[in-house]
């Protein structure tokens, strides 16, 4: 079989022994990338001892491989590596502060692969005291280290890092600066805001994106003005960032606050604008955090105006069967606000089937007692008749007072 078969099928004993004795390098190489693609398999042992011996052998590109592999592999793989290197044992008792040691040793190595790595693992280990090393490595030559470096000052949230990450905004590498600013954005001082505020006041518009994106990983309410403000930057590509920040800073602050900077954002929000309503459809259909789906289900309804796009309305209606019940209600409150024939009928098709839970039916009928017409009380009428679920029984008795009431 090819080494193409042999990833196919998922076989890890055979790319292990590819990798082990194939006097090929690219060959080896690529076995080593396709083993970093099994982080779920029942080989994962052998896997992880057969990159880390690759990623110490003497060939820079099977070595780079290897260690790309571990890493994709997860925190105890990449461990692993750095543990064989440092010739010290990581068993599952093992202090934070020793594979602190380990890994702060490793940002030092002659690969920027494992350098990249190590950094990596400081920021999964949260140690503040490893913040110098890791700023040191803000003048690394490979610009991914770099922003690895970035990234896991972040992580650590240590307020001794932010003049240095201040001095990466100017980074000649768009990924360093955008690492640079979210890091920034994590710990949150004020400090952090002034700089990313001087960021925002730039010309070009990647780099008004970067502090934009900055801005969203605040856990308090300081950028909100900013933010806002971006909502009308002449950059569509800014405004779209900018919701998505206003959607993750949402989640991120405290609940008290949240309802007040949703009030905040909806009264300068326009209404229809692409640049919003588009990113909001998208977080609805793809974020897995409940309190973004959650924002977003309540803002849809209102920024989104009258006569919506399909896209809309699909987006909230399939929220209506969101497992969390704020979400759901939230989806059924911003179709009620929306309104319009296009959501009516697509409510009506929820309300009648069958196959559908109830609680799911039930808000359909909830928001179909908001915006129905007479086709609606029509049918909700014969629901009322022909359903055995008591959930949808209240509701729909509920949906037809509001609609006027049964006719005789």
């Amino acid at each position: 079989m090819s080494l193409y078969e042999y990833e196919r099928e998922g076989d890890a004993q055979s790319l292990i022994g590819v990798l082990d004795r194939s006097e090929n390098p690219e060959i080896r190489r690529r076995a080593a990338e396709a083993l970093g693609q099994l982080e779920d398999h029942d080989d994962r042992r052998d896997i992880v001892r057969a990159l880390v011996a690759a990623a110490e052998s003497d060939e820079d590109a099977v070595a780079s491989a290897a260690i790309d592999a571990l890493d994709q592999l997860g925190q105890d793989a990449i461990e692993s590596l750095i543990a064989s290197m440092a010739d010290v044992d990581f068993d599952e008792g093992a202090a934070d502060w020793a594979r602190a040691k380990a890994f702060t040793q490793a940002l030092s190595a002659e690969i920027p692969e494992l350098r990249m790595a190590a950094a990596n693992a400081l920021g999964e280990v949260g140690d503040a005291d490893t913040v110098p090393r890791l700023t040191n490595r803000f003048e690394d030559p490979d610009p991914r280290v770099r922003a690895r470096a970035a990234r896991a000052c972040g992580q650590i949230g240590d307020a001794r890092a932010t003049d240095a990450l201040t001095g990466l905004l100017s980074d000649p590498k768009a990924g360093v600066r955008r690492e640079a600013a979210e890091s920034l954005g994590r710990i949150g001082n004020r400090q952090a805001l002034q700089a990313l505020l001087s960021l925002y006041q730039d010309d070009s518009e990647v780099v008004r994106r970067i502090a934009v994106a900055g801005f969203g990983k605040f856990d308090t309410d300081r950028p909100v003005e900013a933010l806002v403000e971006a909502l009308g930057d002449p950059s569509p590509a800014v405004r779209r960032t900018a919701v998505y920040a206003l959607i993750e800073l949402l989640a991120n602050v405290p609940t008290e606050q949240s309802h007040e900077i949703r009030e905040t954002v909806v009264a300068e929000l326009s209404a229809g604008d692409a640049s919003v309503v588009e990113p909001l459809v998208e977080i609805l259909e793809e974020s897995t955090q409940v309190a973004q789906r959650r924002n977003t289900a309540w803002l849809l309804g209102r920024v989104t105006e009258d006569d919506p796009d399909r896209a809309v309305v699909d987006a909230l209606v399939d929220a209506l069967a969101d497992d969390d019940p704020m979400t759901s209600q939230f989806a059924a409150t911003s179709l009620a606000a929306v309104g319009g024939d296009r959501v009516e009928r697509k409510l009506l098709s929820v309300a009648e089937d069958r196959d559908a839970a109830a609680d799911v039916r039930g808000q359909a009928v909830f928001a179909l007692g908001k915006v129905g017409g007479e086709r609606a009380k029509r049918r909700l009428e014969t629901m009322l008749e022909e359903t055995d679920d008591e959930t949808v029984r209240k509701q729909t008795f509920s949906a037809l007072s509001k609609l006027g009431g049964r006719d005789a």
